[in-house]
């Protein structure tokens, strides 16, 4: 019997940003994540953090699943080297197929797609859609800002302590990726996604 690898969905910028250092994250979360036999599923773009975490995996030999909608194939520039790359007709679907091949999720900085995508998988996760671990990789304090505000947001009684307490932070990729690995092999309710 053949055990599927884990895969870890990622979340990041298709812009690379102005700070040097969180492009080496995005690329050193991609040589970690290979370097650990784990498979990357992401937006499907060869530009920005998006294209360094895929060619960072690639690069360490391992799997890497893009979803891109049709209409972003070009604007992302779809990256046509990963090991599948599906082309679908709407964001919706590509953030449930995402999510249906990923046991694990993990956001690098990004603009506002990039928190979408976090806010979403974070509420299925509190829904009960999956119970899949949801991680921050927060470099160079990037969303401390955020994390200062959800901490306010439990505070005012808007989000539970177990809510808040989900959502796995840190700075350091191996750190970050051990606690990753260690909650997706305690997760193991069925995803349920017919309900979004």
């Amino acid at each position: 019997m053949t055990t599927r690898r884990l895969r870890v969905c990622v979340y990041c910028g298709s812009r690379s940003g102005r700070s040097p250092r969180v492009l080496q994250a995005a690329r050193a979360l991609g040589t970690a994540l290979a370097a650990r036999g784990l498979g990357l599923v992401y937006g499907g773009g060869r530009v920005g953090l998006m294209g360094a975490v895929a060619d960072a995996v690639l690069a360490g030999g391992s799997e890497v699943i893009g979803v891109i909608p049709q209409a972003l194939l070009e604007r992302e520039v779809g990256h046509h080297g990963l090991t599948e790359l599906h082309v679908v007709q709407t964001m919706h679907e590509r953030k449930q197929r995402m999510a249906e091949r990923a046991d694990a999720f993990v956001t690098l900085p990004g603009g506002i797609g990039t928190l979408e995508e976090l806010f979403e998988v974070w509420s299925w996760r509190y829904l009960g859609y999956h119970d899949k671990p949801v991680a921050l990789l927060n470099v160079e304090g990037y969303y401390d800002a955020l994390l200062g505000f959800m901490a306010h947001a439990r505070d005012s009684g808007y989000v539970s302590d177990a809510q808040h307490a989900a959502l796995i932070v840190d700075d350091e990729v191996e750190r970050l990726l051990e606690r990753v690995v260690v909650a997706a092999a305690r997760a193991d309710a069925a995803d349920d996604y017919s309900r979004i």
